[in-house]
């Protein structure tokens, strides 16, 4: 296998690694083709509960209640997720709570769904102005120490912390007619 291929097909591995490290009891996640293999990652895993939400905006009040609870929890979106959760976010920054959100980019790189690119080109601003500290990963051997780093703020600075994973780190996606 072309080495740049298998990197780009493994860097969630890398994810769920932090995850497991960091003791993450809790994922949730709207599904989504780009998380597959993470999500896949964390249902096979015991000790990860995996979380189907209705709404990306769920998941505030479930790591807010997982943090409550003495348990760590963290989110999985697309980009097109992250306006639903605008008026939640200020649960996470009044009452300190940690977040960590792995968003997968949409309206990027070779996208096919121009509904997609509104919120594709506002969600790292929307993050900031929303008070989360951003990351953003296009190459899949930096996934490893990026989000190992926004592990480590988000869960021992009880910080809000988006890690933007680029279209072109997640790939084309592909339109089936």
């Amino acid at each position: 296998m072309d080495p740049t291929v298998e990197a780009r097909s493994f860097w969630p591995d890398a994810i769920y690694a932090h995850l497991k490290r960091l003791g993450v009891a809790q994922i949730g996640y709207v599904p989504d083709a780009g998380h597959t293999r993470l999500i896949n990652l964390c249902k096979a895993d015991n000790e990860i509960a995996d979380v189907v939400l209705t709404t990306e905006e769920e998941g505030v009040g479930l790591v807010s209640g997982a943090h409550l609870g003495g348990q760590r929890a963290a989110l999985l979106m697309q980009s097109s997720g992250v306006g639903n959760c605008i008026n939640m976010f200020s649960l996470l920054t009044n009452c300190g709570f940690p977040c960590l959100i792995l968003v997968t980019m949409r309206g990027e790189y070779a996208e096919f769904n121009p509904w997609q690119i509104q919120m594709g080109s506002i969600t790292e601003e929307t993050f900031k102005l929303s008070g989360f500290l951003t990351y953003r990963v296009d190459e899949p051997e930096k996934v490893d120490d990026i989000v190992g780093a926004a592990c480590d703020i988000a869960f021992a600075g009880n910080r809000p912390v988006a890690v933007l994973l680029g279209q072109r780190l997640i790939g084309r996606k592909v339109w089936n007619k």
